[in-house]
């Protein structure tokens, strides 16, 4: 509806004909005393003041057909970057309000109620062709990927409630570390000696935001650890199904999966939320909704070496929302061993792409 209203505002100066026409606040002024007749051959132009909602929807017309215009004419990579931008601000959104919900109730409720709003919006958007959507070659992969889904839910999302934001996010980080090991033991795929090197100072920038102690190690860094080896094994799991399974499908058999997961303990633990509670808990379900389904069009319009850096802009973002929000102030550790992890993932990215390059030139 929008673009076809854009069309409608902008179309009207496209018609052939209409530019000759002049609107009545641009109409010639009439002589007003018998000393002005003799100028009616040439009479003055006289222009009124337009009416300021006309100003604004010319100026608003030109504006989208610019925008649109720089839209058409941009790079992927460029538009796949401002499709990744907008989806960490949508994901910054609903990372806050989980942290601010998940205080008074119990996470498993939070994201059964998560996940059944995004179910229903896909099963909206597939409405048309639900059987397709439904139907998977792979259903045993299909329920593994939905249960390390849940599992790397409840880890990550208990350490963004329980620890400071920017130490949550800052280990999640190393998911891509532990996506090359489950890359070498589950894809067979070759990892050389600078990869490895990599990785191993990366998981030394870990174990300093880890902050080990004569008292031991945090419960809650430790759960972000284990959010991110969910996550590492849901990118692989993802590798596989996307040979020959649709995105709609997977999206769908999560939700269906979590549902049944989480239908038992969230009724066990329920606890009515108030009106405030549910207007975050549907925030945060709108946002989760819209921030995935940004990022998988960042992923289809640009390159995934290109696209990958501006992830690390989440940090920034969560020190930023920890800080205005909840009042945290990141650790020294907490910065030293990010610079660290950021360091050691993006040069595996970077070799990832070198690697990647030749295989898909010669296919």
């Amino acid at each position: 509806m929008g673009a076809m209203d854009e069309d409608r505002q902008t179309g009207r100066r496209d018609r052939p004909g209409v530019e000759d026409e002049v609107p009545a606040w641009q109409e010639p002024a009439a002589p007003s005393s018998s000393s002005e007749r003799a100028e009616e051959v040439h009479p003055p132009l006289v222009l009124r003041e337009p009416p300021r909602g006309a100003a604004a929807g010319l100026s608003g017309g030109r504006l989208v057909r610019r925008s649109r215009h720089w839209w058409r004419g941009a790079s992927p990579n460029l538009r796949g970057s401002v499709f990744m931008l907008s989806a960490l601000l949508v994901y910054a959104v609903m990372v806050a309000a989980i942290k601010h919900v998940g205080q008074a109730i119990p996470l498993v409720q939070v994201l059964l109620i998560r996940q059944v709003i995004m179910t229903l919006i896909l099963l909206v958007f597939a409405a048309g062709s639900l059987r397709q959507a439904l139907h998977t070659d792979r259903l045993g992969l299909q329920i593994t990927r939905s249960v390390l889904t849940l599992a790397a839910m409840l880890a990550g999302f208990t350490a963004v409630v329980k620890i400071p934001l920017a130490q949550a996010t800052a280990i999640g980080f190393s998911q891509v570390l532990f996506v090359t090991i489950a890359a070498v033991i589950v894809l067979k795929e070759k990892v050389d000696g600078r990869r490895w090197a990599a990785t191993i100072i990366g998981f030394v920038g870990v174990l300093i935001m880890l902050r080990p102690s004569s008292d031991g190690l945090d419960i809650y860094a430790l759960l972000a650890v284990f959010g991110a080896v969910c996550g590492a094994g849901i990118t692989v799991s993802v590798r596989k199904l996307a040979a020959s399974e649709r995105t709609d499908t997977i999206l769908l058999y999560q939700g269906i999966v979590l549902i049944i997961l989480l239908a038992i303990p969230a009724w066990a633990w329920w606890q009515t939320p108030t009106a405030n509670q549910w207007f975050w808990l549907a925030v945060l379900s709108l946002f989760g909704t819209a921030g995935q389904w940004l990022i998988t069009r960042a992923y289809q319009v640009g390159e995934a070496a290109a696209l990958a850096p501006l992830d690390f802009s989440r940090l920034l973002l969560a020190s930023f929302t920890g800080f205005v929000f909840f009042a945290e102030i990141p650790a020294l550790t907490t910065w030293v061993g990010a610079a660290i992890v950021i360091g050691a993932t993006l040069y595996t990215i970077r070799k990832n792409a070198r690697v990647a390059g030749p295989q898909s030139a010669a296919a």
